[in-house]
Parts: structure tokens; C-alpha cells; sequence
């Protein structure tokens, strides 16, 4: 039997222990990255929301990013909510603050930061999501919008508003919203298989 994944949690800024409880509720062990060795033998990484600016800034410090963006072309699968998404996207349409710093990118998605509004304009919606069994309330907070969907190989898993809130692109997956600060673990479950089947690819299990 192959054991859990081990999914790293970026601890720059955000619900870092909001994410790593929801990873423990499904059976994944985590550890939190700040330097780049931490990347090391990980099977997925989640970089949570928060300021996308103050991350990457934070990041450049140790050029975090680009050895994100390495171990992801390794294999290593990659989860994004909000800030995170941003960090993801190929193409950010309000990209100022963002200039100069690296980015993980690999997202074929073009995204507008705070496309929801300011903090005040914050919501909650009930999401019907493709490949979890029942709705989840989705909470957005300054949100990013992911204005349009430029690759086939990205799968849409979720709507609202009449935009795409949470994509699929191979071991890649973000959403504009925060399921971490929900009850619901169904999208770090999906997360949690994505690099557990990472996991099983290195270490096949070893019939008696």
C-alpha cells in the first residue's frame, strides 16, 4: 500500500493552517514550504490565496517561484485558491503590482485581479461542481475572475456568475474562491488524488 501524499502548504501569507487542516481531513500529510529545498519529494503543493503582490515579492527573496514552476515540470502537482490562481495563470490582465517578480504560471488562463470587487463586495454561492457528489457553498473574498479559458486542455469544474471559478488543467488546479474556509474538503480531496496518483507513478506498489 503506498502512503498518504505529502502535500506542501506555501507560507508565505494566507489560510495556511486553514489549508493544512483541510488536507489532514483527507488523509494527505503536509509540510510547510518557505525555501525552495522544502519543495523537495513533495507530491503536490497548495499556494493559498492572500496579496498575489506581497507573495510574489516575498517569494523573490529566494526565487521560490521559478523552482515552483521546475518541480511542477517535474511532476509535482500544483492548487491555487485566489492569490494562488493569480500566481498560476499564464496571463494576469492587471499585472502592474505583479511586474518584475516571477510568477509559477502553466495555467492557460487569462485572470483580473479583485474581478469580484473590493473586500465589502465579498460572497458566498452555492456551487454545483463536475466530479464532486453534492454542492458546496463557495466563499469569495476579493476574488480574481478568470475572464477567459485559452487552452482545451483546461477543463472547467465549476461556474458562477457566468464565469469559470474553479479549472482543471492536468496536475494543475485553482479556484478564484477560498474552499478552505469551509467545512467542505471535497476540492482537497480532488487535490489530495491528483498527487496521490503522482505518488503512485514514483513508487509503484510492490505485489507479495
Amino acid at each position: 500500500m503506498n502512503p498518504a501524499p505529502l502535500i506542501g502548504v506555501l507560507a508565505l501569507q494566507g489560510a495556511v493552517a486553514e489549508h493544512q487542516r483541510a488536507l489532514h481531513a483527507v488523509g494527505a500529510t503536509t509540510r510547510l514550504v518557505r525555501r525552495a529545498a522544502e519543495l523537495e519529494d513533495l507530491d503536490g503543493l497548495v499556494v493559498p490565496g492572500g496579496e498575489s503582490t506581497a507573495m510574489a515579492r516575498l517569494a523573490a527573496a529566494t526565487n521560490l517561484m521559478p523552482a515552483v514552476r521546475k518541480h511542477h515540470d517535474q511532476g509535482m502537482a500544483v492548487f491555487g485558491t485566489c492569490a494562488g490562481l493569480i500566481l498560476l495563470a499564464n496571463h494576469v490582465a492587471d499585472e502592474a503590482g505583479l511586474q518584475g517578480f516571477d510568477r509559477i504560471q502553466g495555467l492557460d488562463v487569462a485572470v483580473r485581479r479583485n474581478g469580484y470587487g473590493p473586500q465589502l463586495d465579498s460572497f458566498e454561492q452555492q456551487l454545483q461542481v463536475r466530479g464532486l457528489d453534492a454542492p458546496m457553498t463557495a466563499v469569495f473574498i476579493r476574488a480574481p475572475i478568470i475572464e477567459q479559458v485559452l487552452s482545451d486542455d483546461v477543463e472547467v469544474l465549476a461556474e458562477a456568475r457566468g464565469t469559470a471559478v474553479a479549472v482543471r488543467q492536468g496536475t494543475l488546479l485553482a479556484t478564484s474562491f477560498h474552499p478552505e474556509l469551509t467545512e467542505d474538503t471535497g476540492f482537497h480531496r480532488l487535490f489530495a488524488e491528483i498527487a496521490e496518483s503522482r505518488r503512485s507513478r514514483r513508487h509503484p506498489a510492490i505485489s507479495p
